[in-house]
C-alpha cells in the first residue's frame, strides 16, 4: 500500500518531490525466503509522460552506492536543468534507498538484525523491479543508472531483464568484485564477523567499536591518491576519524548484509545478454575502479557501449563533478 503522508523535502534544487513509502505485500528473496510488508523508501521528480494504457514511458531510476540511500541523485542535480542531458521536463526520475538500504527493507528497518535473510545483487534488482511494477505500473524503463554498487545493480538489470530498459549508465563501477576490492570486502567481513557480539546483540559497546573500524577501513580508497597526498598528517587525522564517526550512525547488521551481496558480485560471463545502449563512467584517479581495471574492459565485453573516463581529484566520489562532462552524457542522452 501507499504512505502518502509527507515526510520532508531534499534541498536539491527542484528535481524531486517529498519523500515517500510503499509497502509491498511479500517479497520473495532467492534463497526462498519471504517478508511480509517490505518497506520501500523513495522520491520522485521530473515529469511524468504516458502511453494511451496510461503507463509511464520516460522513467529514469537512480540506484545509489553502499553507503546511500534515494538522495544519492543529487549527483544529477546541475544536468537536470533545462535544456540539461537529464532535463525534468523531460524525463520521470525514481530514486528508491535500495533493499539492504536503511528506511528500506534492510536488517535494522525491520529489526530483524542478524536473522535478516541473506540477500545477493539479484535480489536487490528483483526488489526495484516489485516496486516499479507494483507502485507505478511500469513494465519499460527508459533507462538505469547506478553509482559504484548501484553500477552493480545496474548492469544486473540488464542482464536479468534486458527488455526492460532503453539504456543503462554505471558509474565509477565494475562488472565483478575483484582484486583489492574483494581483499577490502573481505577484510570488512572479518572484522565484523570476528567480534564476538555480532549475531548475539543488536548494539553493544564492542559492536560500536566494530562499526567504526569498519567504516574507517575503506577511508583510504575513497578520495584520489593525490588529494591524500596534499593533505596534512594532521588533516589525514581528522579525517579519517569523523569518517568512522559518521559511520557510527550505520548499522552494523546493513553494513555487513550489503557487503555480503557485495562479495559474490561476479557477472563477467553473463554481460553479452545486455540490450540496452550503455555509457560507461569512469574516473581517471578512482582507487576503487581504476579504469584501466573496470571501465575499460567492461566496454570491451558489452556491445553498443560507450567509454567516458575523466579527471577528478575526489577520486572514487568524483561523480559529484559530473558536470564536467556535461557535453558527452547531454551526447549520449541526446538518443533517448
Amino acid at each position: 500500500m501507499l504512505y502518502t503522508g509527507s515526510i520532508g523535502v531534499i534541498e536539491l534544487d527542484t528535481i524531486l518531490n517529498n519523500i515517500e513509502y510503499f509497502y509491498l505485500d511479500d517479497f520473495e528473496f532467492t534463497n526462498g525466503k519471504v517478508l511480509e510488508n517490505a518497506k520501500v523508501e523513495y522520491v520522485t521528480g521530473g515529469t511524468p509522460q504516458y502511453d494511451d494504457e496510461g503507463r509511464i514511458i520516460n522513467a529514469i531510476i537512480f540506484c545509489h552506492g553502499s553507503g546511500g540511500n534515494y538522495g544519492s541523485i543529487r549527483k544529477l542535480n546541475e544536468l537536470s536543468r533545462p535544456g540539461g542531458p537529464f532535463d525534468k521536463e523531460k524525463y520521470f526520475f525514481i530514486s528508491m534507498s535500495g533493499l539492504g538500504s536503511p528506511e528500506s527493507c534492510a536488517p535494522s528497518t525491520t529489526e530483524l538484525y542478524y536473522n535478516f535473510p541473506e540477500f545477493s545483487i539479484e535480489d536487490m534488482v528483483n526488489f526495484q523491479k516489485k516496486f516499479l511494477e507494483e507502485c507505478f505500473d511500469i513494465n519499460h524503463l527508459k533507462g538505469i543508472m547506478g553509482n559504484s554498487m548501484g553500477g552493480f545493480v545496474a548492469l544486473t538489470w540488464g542482464v536479468l531483464y534486458p527488455d526492460f530498459m532503453d539504456f543503462i549508465i554505471p558509474m565509477v563501477s565494475s562488472y565483478k568484485n575483484g582484486g583489492h576490492n574483494y581483499i577490502l570486502s573481505k577484510v570488512t567481513d572479518e572484522i565484523i564477523s570476528s567480534d564476538p557480539h555480532y549475531g548475539v546483540d543488536a548494539y553493544s559497546e564492542s559492536l560500536t567499536r566494530t562499526l567504526k573500524l569498519s567504516t574507517q577501513v575503506a577511508f583510504s580508497y575513497g578520495l584520489s591518491r593525490e588529494q591524500y597526498r596534499n593533505m596534512s598528517r594532521y588533516e589525514l587525522d581528522v579525517a579519517i576519524d569523523d569518517y568512522g564517526d559518521e559511520g557510527l550512525f550505520s548499522d552494523i547488521y546493513d553494513i555487513k548484509f550489503l557487503n555480503d551481496a557485495m562479495l559474490n558480485y561476479n557477472i563477467e560471463d553473463q554481460l553479452d545478454k545486455i540490450k540496452a545502449e550503455v555509457l560507461i563512467i569512469a574516473i581517471n584517479q578512482d582507487q576503487y575502479f581504476p579504469p584501466e581495471l573496470d571501465a575499460i574492459p567492461l566496454s570491451n565485453l558489452i556491445k553498443n557501449s560507450t567509454l567516458i573516463c575523466y579527471d577528478s581529484l575526489l577520486g572514487h566520489v568524483g561523480t559529484n563533478e559530473l558536470v564536467k562532462i556535461k557535453d558527452e552524457i547531454g551526447e549520449f542522452m541526446s538518443k533517448f
